[in-house]
């Protein structure tokens, strides 16, 4: 098994565009836990927009699901700007921490949830999905704690829990989200859990 870094592997972090915005953004003075705060609105709003997709219908719902695409998305550039402002622009903070984790947390929680509400989702799939997120975090935290280092590694990390969602966004504004959202949702569960045990296999094995 490989040594994990403490920093989640992202390719995305090593994209020019994403470089040159964050070194922008540090050079503007922008606090990287502003960046975090932002992403936190984001992840709140793709959970309303999820869950107010039973509400309309027409092209209102469609904006809603493109919406709702758009702020996963959204959050996950947050996500990875944030740290790139942080240590490669060097404007770390001593609440930086709790900025990079804890609204991260919320927001896969509105989000998942959301999906639960929403147009053909399941709302039982949506608050296990979000249980099951928390639990990957969880298990992520006994590891650092323990010594066992950062345990990042797993089937279904946030990013592909972001993507599952943002695909059945899109099947939904193609009209076919009784069909999109909980298959997502499924996967997500059923992923999470082999996340979950593949992290605590990875941690027992390192202590």
């Amino acid at each position: 098994m490989p040594e994990l870094s403490s920093r989640r592997p992202l390719k995305s972090r090593d994209i020019p565009f994403f470089q040159r915005l964050a070194a922008s953004l540090a050079r503007a003075g922008v606090p990287a836990n502003a960046v975090s705060a932002a992403g936190l609105v984001f992840g709140l709003g793709a959970g309303a927009a999820l869950a107010a997709t039973v509400r309309v219908d027409g092209l209102g719902q469609v904006v809603l699901w493109l919406a709702a695409a758009a702020c996963v998305q959204l959050r996950l550039t947050c996500n990875l700007l944030d740290g790139l402002i942080a240590v490669e622009g060097g404007r770390k903070s001593k609440l930086g921490p709790l900025w990079n984790e804890v609204p991260d947390r919320v927001s896969d929680s509105a989000t998942l949830i959301g999906a639960g509400y929403a147009l053909g989702g399941v709302p039982e799939l949506g608050w296990l999905a979000a249980l099951l997120a928390m639990m990957t975090a969880y298990i992520r935290a006994i590891g650092v704690l323990n010594g066992a280092g950062e345990a990042f590694l797993g089937w279904l990390s946030k990013p592909r829990r972001m993507f599952f969602i943002t695909v059945a966004c899109l099947a939904g504004a193609a009209g076919f989200a009784r069909v999109a959202m909980p298959a997502a949702l499924g996967i997500i569960v059923a992923g999470s859990a082999v996340t979950c045990g593949q992290r605590l296999v990875w941690i027992a094995r390192k202590l």
